[in-house]
């Protein structure tokens, strides 16, 4: 087999840089509205409850636009499809500026999260059918990195903008519907998909429980740092720039921990690596509960701590379970484990809105800290229970993607059976 070489990761590069620079502006919108959305919630006055409401109501909508995505994209072709979603995410963005209401929150969330769900179908499929197997990793982690930038780097528009008025909403739509221009302009065609068939969620979970659990326990986590971390840093008494920069270091030092930590779990039994990973993250996510009054630098480096080793769980639970199936099984199995995804992120933040309601927000890191700590303990126990994969049946770590349903494994449940056109 060939190794990898520069020549090809740069050739991949060179035929998808335009959807990259797409996804990487589409990204600053989406971090943006998100931040802004629940940041806006709290100075209006509304509760914790109804903030994590609303906010859940996002990966509702995200759930149903995976499900109706891939027929759509099969239907009108990937581009046509890109360019109507991110049409109604910026309506629906803009709407939400204009009425600052808790029910037409709740609905427009859900808009945006069938929107975005149809951009990010398009994107990864798209992405996996331009790479091949010696460039797809590299590809694949460049993805991640635009995501994450993206994410990260909005987070510090909040700064210059007044969250009390409709101008973030409105910068927010003009990064969006800036997006498709280079999607709309690319000169590669667009490849076709096929919708893949159903798994069974009991095969899943008698083969790798374990791998079932931490997908579900990821969403969890990431849902409430996007939907709940600006709650939590403004009850805080953070104020505007250090909402911004909580979200910001956030979600930037998610980047940190995904190439060491897949790396490492390609080489010794993964249990052992996300045992380690998950008693980083209690630990950071504990100390934060513990002691709310920390000093600025080494706030900020805990929260840095948490999200570098949280927000790898859903790429070694994937792998996990990977490591468990045959070939055969993976595309089928892709679909059911980002609807577990999903339904753990439509539910925590409504879990950790009442927590917040009635103990303040230290239950923020405690909340945290208690997912982390109990898949630590949950996966200690199922490793005792089951020998490890032996490495040569391993397959390779798979990168995921931050929109709290990470949407790599997308991708996968997408793949392309035919050639470009």
């Amino acid at each position: 087999m060939m190794s990898d070489s520069p020549a090809d990761s740069s050739s991949g590069f060179a035929a998808t840089w335009q959807l990259l620079l797409g996804i990487g502006i589409l990204m600053i919108g989406s971090g943006l509205q998100s931040t802004e959305i629940s940041l806006r919630a709290t100075l209006e006055g509304f509760s914790a409850p109804v903030i994590g409401a609303v906010m859940s109501c996002y990966y509702i909508g995200y759930l149903l636009g995976t499900a109706t995505s891939p027929r759509l994209v099969r239907r009108v072709g990937h581009i046509r499809v890109f360019a109507a979603m991110a049409a109604v995410a910026a309506a629906a963005i803009l709407i939400q500026g204009l009425f600052v209401e808790p029910i037409v929150w709740a609905l427009l969330r859900g808009v945006s999260g069938l929107s975005f769900a149809g951009l990010f179908v398009v994107t990864e499929s798209w992405l996996n059918e331009r790479a091949g197997r010696a460039t797809r990793g590299a590809l694949l982690a460049i993805y991640m990195v635009v995501l994450y930038i993206g994410l990260g780097s909005a987070q510090f528009l909040l700064i210059p903008a007044n969250p009390d008025t409709a101008q973030p909403f409105m910068l927010a739509a003009v990064m969006i519907s800036l997006a498709v221009v280079p999607i709309a302009l690319a000169g590669q065609h667009a490849p076709q998909i096929t919708v893949p068939r159903a798994v069974s969620y009991r095969e899943l979970r008698r083969n790798s429980p374990l791998g079932v659990v931490a997908v579900t326990v990821s969403g969890m986590i990431t849902s409430c740092v996007y939907a709940m971390g600006p709650l939590y840093a403004e009850r805080r008494g953070l104020g505007t720039a250090g909402v911004a920069t909580f979200m910001g270091v956030s979600i930037l030092a998610a980047v940190l921990g995904q190439y060491p930590v897949g790396r490492l779990s390609d080489r010794v039994d993964r249990r052992s690596v996300m045992a380690g990973v998950c008693a980083l993250a209690t630990f950071s996510a504990a100390a934060l509960a513990i002691f709310p009054h920390l000093p600025r630098a080494f706030f900020y480096a805990l929260a840095a701590l948490f999200s570098a080793m949280a927000f790898t769980l859903y790429s070694l639970g994937v792998s996990h379970v990977n490591d468990q199936l045959e070939p055969a099984q993976m595309v089928a199995a892709s679909s059911a484990l980002l609807r577990l995804n999903g339904l753990g992120a439509a539910i925590a933040p409504l879990l950790l809105g009442s927590l917040i309601a009635r103990f303040g927000a230290a239950a923020y890191f405690s909340f945290l800290a208690s997912m982390t700590g109990l898949l630590t303990v949950y996966d200690l126990w199922r490793k005792r229970r089951r020998q490890p994969v032996a490495a040569e049946m391993k397959g390779a770590y798979i990168p995921a993607g931050p929109q709290g349903l990470v949407t790599r494994i997308a991708a996968s449940a997408l793949a392309p059976t035919t050639p470009p056109q």
